[in-house]
């Protein structure tokens, strides 16, 4: 009798920074919601140019010294979810993206203990989002942003893409498990000629969202304790965040919309989400 599979667990990559300890603490509810342990992965990269035997054991023992901090964080929450902790020597894009193999889900703050600057985006977090073989979470906390975590909003976006089903599914999951409201929209674009005045704009947005109205009405029959909203936006993602980023909580996108994600998380995101709490949670079919 063949034993079942070891559950997928929620991996955080805690490297003793602030923005890791609020990546763990925000997995701590996907960890739970699952029944799945909450792995807190410490790489360190032990290469030691120098031969410096006593540099090299200061700098063996910063994983520790992060995995348990973010132990004490997150058993401070009083929430019921097994922690492991596991210490690697490698280097941590390596480490993150052969970990995210077995995992349900990659959680990271936005930037690292080596690189910190509010509002941007690391270079490790960009490397794992784009390699990873399973969901990435990149979590942002802004010091000076008011903290809308709890009442902001779960946003998608949806086009006709097959895989608009896993990403709506995705953001609905979400928006369950954080109590929080849902808004799908829908980004549309045509030509600068086509567009002469405002009213136009508000006329084809009215289109674009009656059709998306349409297209949801299954997924809000099937979710009633869900809020949904919806709105079309002529322009991007990123021209949407960059006006409403502070009410935003987490935005949901797609793995395969490459072009989007590279954005979100290089420097055209850092600008429009800087001085924001919108985190990123990147999702693909094959992914879940």
């Amino acid at each position: 009798m063949r034993e079942p599979p070891a559950p997928r667990p929620i991996v955080v990559g805690a490297d003793g920074s602030r923005p890791a300890l609020q990546a763990a603490l925000w997995a701590v509810d996907e960890a739970v919601s699952r029944d799945v342990p909450l792995r807190l992965l410490c790489a360190v990269d032990s290469t030691d140019e120098h031969g410096d035997a006593e540099w090299a054991a200061r700098k063996l023992a910063t994983p520790e010294i992060a995995a348990q901090n973010a132990v004490m964080a997150v058993e401070a929450t009083r929430k019921p979810v097994k922690i492991e902790v596991e210490i690697v020597q490698d280097r941590p894009i390596g480490a993150l993206i052969r970990a995210s193999r077995p995992a349900a889900m990659i959680c990271l703050g936005a930037v690292g203990f080596h690189h910190f600057q509010p509002g941007r985006v690391g270079s490790t977090a960009a490397a794992v989002a784009a390699s990873a073989h399973c969901p990435v979470a990149i979590i942002r906390g802004n010091d000076h942003a008011p903290n809308r975590r709890e009442q902001g909003w779960i946003v998608v976006e949806v086009d006709n893409s097959p895989h608009t089903g896993v990403l709506l599914q995705a953001a609905i999951d979400e928006a369950r498990l954080r109590n929080a409201p849902l808004r799908v929209i829908t980004c549309w674009h045509c030509e600068a000629s086509d567009i002469r005045t405002g009213r136009r704009v508000a006329d084809a947005n009215h289109r674009v969202e009656a059709e998306l109205d349409r297209r949801l009405t299954q997924w809000t029959r099937h979710y009633p304790d869900v809020d949904v909203q919806t709105a079309a936006i002529h322009g991007s993602i990123v021209d949407y965040l960059t006006d409403n980023a502070s009410s935003v909580q987490l935005i949901v996108v797609g793995a395969h919309d490459r072009r989007t994600v590279q954005q979100l998380v290089g420097p055209t995101g850092n600008a429009a989400l800087h001085r924001s709490d919108c985190s990123v949670l990147i999702v693909d079919h094959q992914h879940l």
